[in-house]
């Protein structure tokens, strides 16, 4: 059992493991947006756009709905946002240490100039 949850969970990794893919996850963290929308938000072409789409949906991160002639997407959970954010907070918290790490060494060295 543990191995078919360590499976799952790095599948959903693999799935996020693009920067593209995160950006369409944080935009649709908002709310449902057409392949459109989610075109121009990112300035990228609809074929790349696409790609990156049907992985999101193979991993059942995404789900579509058509309506006429266009299809919209929108998160399947609101949890993988949680996630998301919180990756975010993980980031600064480790940036804020090293920052203040390069802060510490730079005030080293110009104490040993003095």
């Amino acid at each position: 059992m543990q191995d078919s949850l360590r499976r799952f969970k790095a599948d959903i990794f693999q799935s996020l493991a693009h920067p593209t893919r995160i950006a369409i996850m944080e935009l649709l963290e908002a709310g449902e947006l057409s392949a459109g929308d989610l075109m121009e938000k990112l300035g990228m072409e609809q074929a790349n756009i696409s790609q990156h789409l049907a992985v999101l949906r193979a991993k059942q991160m995404v789900v579509n709905r058509k309506a006429a002639n266009q299809v919209f997407y929108s998160v399947r959970d609101p949890i993988i946002i949680k996630v998301l954010v919180l990756m975010r907070r993980y980031f600064y918290a480790h940036l804020q240490e090293s920052m203040e790490l390069l802060e510490e060494m730079d005030h080293k060295k110009s104490e040993a100039r003095s």
